[in-house]
């Protein structure tokens, strides 16, 4: 009997380096890493229905709604029932996370609580490729020409959000919502916190904790 698809969730706010934790768990694990950032550019770029309804509010500078999100997220959950999967950036409210309830149940939720004077500085120093959703950060991943990107050569922007003045509300925002969030997995058992201001200090535990679920394809050694 083929043993039980693990199903995990990855929360944290901007600038926690959730994107490199899951990077590091996918080619240790062998999970595929389902952003939904990605999949909203994907949809954007194709002119699907969803990623249509999407850009309305995008370019108007609002959030993407629940139901929006949720439903380009069922869809690529759909797609990838028979495989072991880690989310990020879903659910990020508590009606996404009671939409995601009704599909699968998570084995493993976890938040990185980051301190908020590494988050602001980590996001200003945070630089983008916009088409791609490639992020460079100048302390740590800096790309090998300064403002350009290493594989099309386009420049690179600084988003308004990304501005000092600007964190701090996405921070209280990111922190308002997602507290329920927290609380619902913590209630469950499933939540697993990991703090500290270095990804690489962080990474060991996170490993730990997914080799006690899968096994390893890759040794945290490998980074």
């Amino acid at each position: 009997m083929a043993s039980k698809l693990l199903r995990a969730v990855i929360l944290g706010p901007p600038g926690s380096g959730k994107g490199t934790v899951c990077q590091r768990i996918a080619q240790s694990f062998g999970l595929q890493h389902l952003s939904s950032g990605h999949f909203l550019r994907e949809n954007i770029k194709a002119n699907t229905e969803v990623g249509d309804m999407a850009k309305q509010y995008i370019e108007k500078g609002l959030l993407v709604p629940d139901h929006v999100i949720t439903r380009l997220m069922m869809s690529e959950l759909e797609n990838r029932r028979g495989q072991h999967w880690l989310l990020d950036g879903f659910p990020r409210t508590l009606v996404q996370a009671e939409a995601l309830d009704r599909i699968c149940e998570l084995d493993l939720v976890i938040t990185l609580n980051i301190p908020f004077e590494t988050l602001k500085d980590r996001l200003s120093r945070r630089w983008i490729h916009p088409p791609s959703g490639r992020v460079y950060n100048l302390d740590f991943n800096p790309p090998h020409v300064h403002g350009i990107d290493d594989i099309t050569g386009e420049p690179l922007v600084q988003q308004e959000d990304d501005k000092p003045e600007a964190v701090a509300a996405r921070l209280r925002q990111y922190k308002d919502v997602a507290k329920p969030v927290i609380e619902l997995y913590k209630s469950r058992g499933v939540l697993h916190q990991f703090s500290g201001t270095e990804t690489n200090k962080i990474w060991p535990y996170v490993y730990m904790l997914f080799s006690n679920k899968i096994t390893p394809i890759q040794s945290k050694e490998a980074y």
